[in-house]
């Protein structure tokens, strides 16, 4: 994309150098059966990943590359124009919160799909729109929004946004990843600079902001979850999940629940019930503390750089509740850290508890084509 100031340039080019994101990386096809994919492209991919990531329901929203032939494809690479793949984003989402129609209504709101040579002030192939379609049914879908929309008359030009099938999807660089949060002041100064939103408010007028329709009754308990009073906390959980949670405290190394725990089934938030990770996923990492290569969900498990007495620390705590549960340990075997979890912040829910418990739909990771 092309950067508007020295206030937007400098400081990618410090967190590039820096941050060691040198180069993206193919993102495996999702085989969670509670979670689908969706992939757009709609030029600058900080814009398209920001209102996603908002939307009840969404997993994540992952920028990359995609549509050209080079294998990880680097930012500098893509922006030259020469590879033939697009700036995206990749969404994960839980069809029965959003549905596929719907991440389309939001899509076409940020974009001018009318433009066939890039988006506002970022021109070239590598900033144009397209729909990127996993199965024929999206495909079909995609194709009747499209149409709709050229009916609506909101544009006076052609549609012109692509949709073709899915390709290799290469995760970006760390440092555009959550970029409209975690560097917040560049972002918005740049997409003030774009003319973006003048744009989509010319165009769309009151219907801008699109309402993912739900039923708050139909959502799993742990997404109603509300925050509550420290004294009521304290009065429900013991001092040591109190402390754990609230005030980030450790406990014990091997004295603890679940270092040495191996039984099917998955672990959740000890505040609000979210699932945060599975048995799948654990394994002994001589901590004496349960250690997971990953977590069950990216949405309800997210991370937070601190600093601490000994030095920055990638903190791990959970989406709902904002309980800490750990932090991530990195080592040469694991490239991206694994998670070392308090076990005061989890509970256990056997597989054979988890449909009456309202977990059924991670049954899946138990199923023997699972391994």
């Amino acid at each position: 994309m092309i950067v508007i100031s020295a206030v937007v340039f400098i400081p990618i080019i410090y967190d590039y150098v820096v941050n060691r994101s040198y180069g993206s990386f193919p993102v495996e096809t999702n085989n969670q059966s509670f979670q689908e994919e969706a992939t757009f492209a709609g030029g600058c991919f900080w814009c398209i990943e920001a209102p996603f990531e908002e939307i009840e329901g969404v997993d994540s929203a992952v920028t990359g590359y995609t549509g050209g032939q080079q294998e990880n494809p680097t930012y500098e690479e893509v922006s030259s124009g020469e590879t033939g793949h697009m700036e995206a984003v990749k969404v994960r989402y839980d069809a029965s919160l959003v549905t596929y129609e719907e991440l389309l209504e939001v899509f076409w709101r940020q974009i001018d799909p009318t433009d066939p040579e890039g988006q506002f002030e970022d021109r070239g192939q590598q900033y144009s729109t397209a729909i990127f379609y996993h199965s024929e049914e999206q495909k079909r879908t995609a194709e009747d929004s499209k149409e709709r929309l050229e009916e609506s008359g909101i544009f006076e030009g052609q549609i012109v946004t692509d949709i073709r099938p899915a390709e290799t999807f290469y995760q970006a660089e760390d440092y555009h990843q959550n970029f409209f949060r975690d560097n917040a002041v560049r972002y918005e100064f740049y997409r003030a600079n774009s003319v973006r939103d003048e744009f989509r408010e010319e165009h769309w007028g009151e219907d801008l902001d699109y309402e993912v329709a739900y039923d708050p009754e139909q959502l799993p308990f742990w997404r109603q979850y509300e925050e509550e009073s420290e004294a009521r906390l304290q009065e429900r959980l013991t001092s040591m999940q109190f402390e754990v949670t609230q005030n980030r405290e450790t406990e014990e190394s091997f004295e603890n629940d679940f270092w040495n725990h191996f039984e099917k089934g998955i672990y959740v938030d000890v505040v609000s019930g979210e699932p945060l990770f599975s048995s799948t996923d654990k394994f002994e990492s001589g901590t004496g503390h349960p250690s997971f290569t990953d977590p069950l969900s990216e949405e309800y498990v997210i991370e937070e750089i601190i600093m601490t007495a000994s030095g920055q620390r990638r903190e791990v705590r959970s989406f709902y509740a904002d309980s800490h549960l750990g932090f991530v340990h990195e080592d040469e075997v694991y490239e991206d850290g694994y998670y070392v979890i308090n076990s005061a912040a989890l509970v256990f829910i056997a597989e054979e508890n988890m449909s009456r418990q309202g977990y059924e739909d991670f049954l899946y990771l138990f199923e023997e084509n699972q391994g």
